[in-house]
């Protein structure tokens, strides 16, 4: 089976570990890479020798024949292109969120079905290394049934100074990180049932929020508190970028901790280990779990564009994510806890 050969639009800060990732990987090849910021597209075209470079994704897409497309750019622009490339008949991988409104997403998810566009959403978080490890040891039953469980991602790391993007956002850490830690409760723990959210905005000079507290109760009852914050304070552990989880089981119960260490407790004592990520010399060191992870989640993605496997998360999955998102924005507007199911 030849390469598949696709476009990259976008080329800001999260495009070159984009196109690293897709380098290790066999069965895919970018062959053009387009961007507004034109002196942007051609120095991510330099840095990876592809020659063919776009700042108007009309002409690209009238030019060059292509399987697929991959959309790494800021949340407004996901749906036009996305809607661009499905009436090409190509095939959509696209970053979170997929919209800016759940209306927007659900017409963006219908609009593909009807084109018969597969459309993906590029949700990496599931795929990190220890995330995997804790998801197998929940699926072996060492900790019998979750009645509750803790995800938590508070950092002072200087988010803003990468993409200063995020500042100007009227919807913010929910949008943003939550995407990632509400797709997690739902891999971890199963679909939901309602959800409550409390927010706030500590630094002075952005937009949104930066900070967030959210409860949801699943369809099969367990309670999941989610706390994420980027209120740029000193924190005595920084554990940029690693999500830390704390699950508690009818028969123990598990937790991820900082240096990717996951513990399991049961009667029978704690067993210990680390479930480190692969090493890639592309990838920040600051970022590495998180950018190990691009790898597999675009190599599931590809097995599903070559009819090898099936995606975890096509856009019709992620939407539930997207209900979480819209659900926790529109609960803490509203005091009041918001019903999913």
């Amino acid at each position: 089976m030849p390469p598949l050969r696709f476009a990259l639009l976008g080329c800001g800060f999260w495009s070159t570990y984009q196109l690293a990732a897709w380098r290790e990987l066999k069965g895919a090849v970018c062959v053009a890479v387009c961007d507004r910021n034109i002196g942007r597209a051609e120095a991510l075209g330099r840095r990876f020798g592809i020659r063919e470079i776009y700042d108007d994704p009309k002409k690209l897409l009238a030019r060059e024949k292509l399987d697929f497309v991959d959309i790494v750019t800021d949340v407004a622009s996901h749906a036009p292109l996305a809607r661009l490339a499905a009436r090409h008949g190509l095939a959509v991988i696209c970053q979170k969120p997929m919209a800016a409104t759940l209306r927007e997403a659900e017409d963006l998810v219908a609009f593909c079905r009807k084109h018969r566009a597969p459309f993906f959403v590029h949700e990496n978080f599931r795929w990190q290394a220890p995330i995997r490890a804790l998801k197998a040891e929940l699926d072996r039953g060492k900790v019998g049934r979750v009645f509750r469980a803790r995800i938590d991602f508070i950092s002072g790391f200087p988010v803003f100074t990468n993409q200063p993007g995020l500042a100007k956002l009227e919807q913010f850490i929910v949008a943003d990180l939550g995407s990632h830690m509400l797709d997690l409760a739902r891999f971890l723990f199963g679909e939901a049932d309602s959800i409550y959210c409390r927010t706030q905005r500590v630094h002075p000079k952005i937009n949104g929020e930066d900070v967030a507290t959210i409860l949801i109760t699943t369809r099969a009852g367990t309670h999941i508190s989610i706390n994420m914050a980027y209120a740029g304070n000193a924190l005595e552990r920084e554990a940029f970028p690693e999500t830390q989880v704390f699950v508690e089981g009818t028969a123990g119960s598990a937790e991820l901790a900082p240096g990717c260490v996951l513990r399991t407790t049961t009667t029978q004592g704690t067993q210990v280990r680390r479930a480190l990520p692969p090493f890639y010399s592309w990838a920040d060191p600051r970022y590495a779990v998180v950018h190990s992870s691009i790898v597999p989640c675009n190599a599931n993605l590809l097995a599903a564009l070559q009819r090898r496997g099936r995606a975890e998360t096509t856009g019709e999955d992620n939407l539930n994510t997207v209900r979480l998102v819209f659900g926790a924005y529109t609960s803490a507007a509203r005091v009041r806890p918001v019903r999913i199911s």
